[in-house]
Formats: structure tokens, C-alpha cells, sequence
């Protein structure tokens, strides 16, 4: 009996990673750019936050991929409305430190996977 509810959790994870792959996608960022730690750890932080993944996936998919993309390559597929939205989200996070955006953007950071001109836009450190 455990060995299937081992299974039941692996598909969970398997059906949560294939959603927010297709939000990613659907951001202009293909998943096989993005690491599946990168991925996973976007899930357990959303599943954290929200205690389930799935209703918020688009939104965190977008932070992720302005992040990873940079603000010019993220505006030519979403186009300036989204942009400007997703780049209001990565200002709030970096003032408030806090919160879902934030440790999001903290992760492309880490994970060195975030493009330099929003670290040079937004002044974000590793160190700092």
C-alpha cells in the first residue's frame, strides 16, 4: 500500500512539472531552459504558499521567465501590458523582501539562471 501512494505522489509531481511547463511555454521561456531543481523547488514554493500549485502556476511561470528571459526577450512574446505588470512584481518583491515573488526571484538569482539586465535594473546582489 505505501508503495503506491509512493507512486500517487510521484505523478502529483510529475502532472505539477509538465502544468508549469506549459506555462512557461506559454511565457516564451522553453522548459528545457529551466533546470528541474529550478522547477521543483518553483513548485514546493507555490505548494508552501498556497498548498496547491496548480491555480497559481501561470503567474509564478511569468516571474520566472522575465527573470530567466530579461525584459526585452519576455516583452516580445507577452508584449508590453504583461511585461510591465511582471516587472511591477519583481519591484514589489526586491522593496518588500519578502513573500512569494520574492523568493522566486531569489531562486533565478541563486540559481544563476536570471538574466543580467534585470539584476542591473532591479540592483540585485547575491551578496546583498
Amino acid at each position: 500500500m505505501a508503495a503506491m501512494l509512493g507512486i500517487f505522489g510521484r505523478l502529483g509531481r510529475a502532472r505539477d512539472l509538465r502544468h508549469l511547463d506549459d506555462e512557461l511555454r506559454s511565457a516564451g521561456l522553453h522548459p528545457a531552459l529551466t533546470a528541474d531543481a529550478v522547477k521543483m523547488t518553483v513548485i514546493r514554493l507555490l505548494k508552501g504558499a498556497y498548498g496547491d500549485a496548480a491555480p497559481h502556476m501561470a503567474e509564478a511561470a511569468a516571474l520566472v521567465a522575465y527573470c530567466t528571459l530579461g525584459p526585452d526577450a519576455y516583452a516580445e512574446t507577452n508584449g508590453p501590458d504583461r511585461t510591465r505588470a511582471v516587472e511591477s512584481r519583481v519591484q514589489a518583491a526586491v522593496a518588500e523582501e519578502r513573500g512569494l515573488d520574492a523568493e522566486l526571484v531569489l531562486l533565478t538569482l541563486h540559481a544563476d539562471v536570471i538574466h543580467p539586465d534585470v539584476v542591473e535594473a532591479f540592483g540585485l546582489d547575491v551578496d546583498g
